[in-house]
């Protein structure tokens, strides 16, 4: 059960598949790479500095879902997303689990191409589109950006989890049962739990940076304003 937590060990999917996800997180990371150029400036990138050790650091304190055979740990792309954006925030992701599986273990190397196609890509973009479509709808208060940051983490985990079982049903090389469809309910429903903890890391996260600094959010920064009235504003101030 173990290997339900989201990071992919070595031998889980067979070489071919892991090969040509490793493809596709080299060209993904390659788009993002030349799109994040254009929003690096003196502000975004150190932020982008200390986002990639916050999810670094928070990645390694993993908390147990039901029993202690299934963990889960803060994913991070939702976060990094909102706070610099879609494209620097899957670099940041990236880079944290390069890092964590060459230095750390945590991870396959084999699998690297898997786990960053499932947690730096569809996660982060999965997590951002929620992101850009709730700011529309919701009003753009400490309340709203909240209840964004938490769903859209929440969203961003469960969508990381099925590309591991669409991953799974192309490649699989390990006994994860007989049906791809039971698979992905128990990686629904263990992820459901381990995102509404992302979700609330999240949000208290993206509100305590708002309430101070809203100008280093880039989702308020880049989406379309809305009425004055409804930005979020720093603590203290009228929500």
């Amino acid at each position: 059960m173990q290997n339900l937590a989201m990071h992919i060990a070595n031998g889980i999917i067979d070489g071919p598949v892991a090969a040509a996800f490793g493809a596709v997180a080299l060209f993904g990371l390659a788009i993002c790479l030349a799109r994040g150029r254009g929003d690096l400036d003196d502000r975004l990138a150190p932020l982008a500095g200390l986002v990639a050790a916050f999810i670094f650091a928070v990645q390694m304190l993993n908390f147990p879902i039901f029993t202690a055979a299934v963990s889960g740990h803060l994913l991070g792309g939702t976060l990094a997303a909102i706070l610099v954006g879609p494209w620097v925030g899957a670099l940041c992701v990236s880079v944290v689990l390069i890092v964590q599986a060459l230095v750390f273990a945590d991870g396959g190397v084999t699998a690297l191409g898997l786990n960053i196609t499932n947690m730096a890509l569809i996660g982060t973009a999965a997590g951002y589109l929620m992101v850009v479509l709730l700011l529309r709808v919701l009003p753009r208060t400490n309340t709203g950006l909240a209840v964004t940051a938490f769903v859209a983490a929440l969203v961003g985990v469960l969508a990381a989890s099925m590309g591991f079982v669409a991953e799974f049903a192309l490649g699989g090389a390990v006994d994860l049962g007989n049906s791809i469809s039971i698979l992905a309910g128990t990686m629904a429903g263990t992820h459901l739990f381990i995102g509404i903890g992302e979700g609330l890391i999240t949000a208290v996260t993206v509100l305590a940076v708002a309430r101070t600094r809203p100008d280093l959010v880039y989702a308020l920064r880049k989406l379309p304003a809305k009425t004055p009235a409804k930005l979020v504003v720093p603590a203290g101030g009228v929500t």
